[in-house]
């Protein structure tokens, strides 16, 4: 049996974020002395028997580890005598007495943990029967490996999962001599995922700049057909450099703050930059201010999108269909084959 808390806590290096944990874990259960194995009664040496625990990383105990066995206190000693089984871990000696008219023998132990690691937590069930019981704070849970849990609760608090695995579950028998193969292979758990990190807030960002210049593009046209203002083509160019700057600045800027401040300041400086030379070609403040609410909701806009996770396609496809139903009705009255005719008569009566 295994039970236990996880201690969550995002750490950040520039854009990106990790997930590292504390988790206090409770372990018991019993021994069976084995009796399937063909080996002499005589050959077995019980006084040398020792108990192996394994840990992929020994760094992550924080705490001295002792072993309840048979209500006796052993120390654990770091490394393992033997690594048929585990590649890492710790062992306690433990001297077995046992009479050989003795068939059934169960050994109680118990094993208090207290372990540091990072993103995930897994198991091995090396166990006839292994009942794990985990809770935690984190919100984000995935649950992988290859069992997944019989039991799970996520909230916005949080999360509990317990899982049963036996041992006719597995590849590998319950007793065995030498290696074995399909034990890794056996391991599940949770991982601490981060649904939107700031890396992928950046990709994403970055995803949506066809579209963005497009509909920035867009706007821009549109401006230039219903006020009937010249807009030159390198005029067009230089606002698609701007917003190309924006990408550039949003990554630059994520790398030594966070993600949201570092998109606000990436999004007031193009903004600005764009409206500034916009309010020089257009000569009306009006437009100029209609140009700014429109850019602005559409930097809100797609803020918005990169920072949700399970909703981000719907939120797009229904923004995009206002944006689209906007610009339908608003030009719904154009005559588009005379669109142009006020440019040449602007420059008959320039001539």
């Amino acid at each position: 049996m295994i039970s236990g808390d996880i201690d969550p806590e995002v750490r950040y290096r520039g854009i990106f974020e990790t997930t590292v944990y504390a988790s206090q874990l409770s372990l018991s259960g019993h021994f069976n002395l084995p009796r399937e194995i063909e080996i002499s009664d005589k050959r077995l040496r019980w006084n040398e028997a020792v108990v192996s625990f394994g840990i992929s990383d020994l760094r992550s105990i924080r705490e001295s580890v002792v072993l309840n066995w048979d209500e006796k206190v052993i120390d654990f000693n770091p490394g393992l005598p033997s690594r048929d089984v585990l590649e890492s871990g710790i062992n306690a000696e433990v001297d077995i007495i046992w009479d050989e008219d003795e068939h059934d023998l169960k050994i109680p132990f118990s094993v208090e943990l207290d372990i540091r690691g990072s993103e995930y937590l897994h198991f091995l069930p090396l166990g006839k029967t292994t009942d794990v019981s985990i809770s935690s704070d984190w919100n984000a849970p995935a649950f992988g490996g290859a069992f997944l849990p019989a039991n799970r609760d996520i909230n916005d608090k949080g999360f509990e999962a317990s899982w049963r695995v036996l041992n006719l579950n597995r590849p590998y028998p319950q007793q065995f001599k030498g290696s074995t193969a399909g034990i890794a292979d056996s391991a599940f758990g949770v991982t601490l995922m981060l649904p939107v990190d700031h890396y992928q807030k950046s990709t994403r960002a970055a995803k949506y700049a066809v579209l963005f210049i497009t509909l920035t593009f867009v706007v821009f046209f549109f401006i230039q057909i219903m006020a009937k203002v010249r807009i030159h083509p390198i005029q067009y160019l230089l606002v698609g450099f701007a917003l190309c700057l924006f990408y550039t600045l949003l990554i630059a800027v994520a790398e030594h703050i966070r993600f949201g401040w570092s998109y606000l300041i990436a999004a007031m400086s193009t903004v600005s930059l764009i409206v500034f030379y916009a309010h020089g070609t257009f000569k009306k403040a009006k437009l100029t201010a209609v140009l700014a609410a429109i850019l602005t909701l559409l930097y809100g806009y797609i803020f918005s999108i990169i920072q949700l996770h399970d909703f981000a396609l719907l939120a797009g496809s229904i923004g995009l269909f206002f944006a689209l139903s906007v610009l339908m009705y608003v030009t719904r009255k154009i005559d588009w084959y005379n669109s142009g005719e006020f440019t040449s008569k602007r420059r008959v009566t320039e001539d």
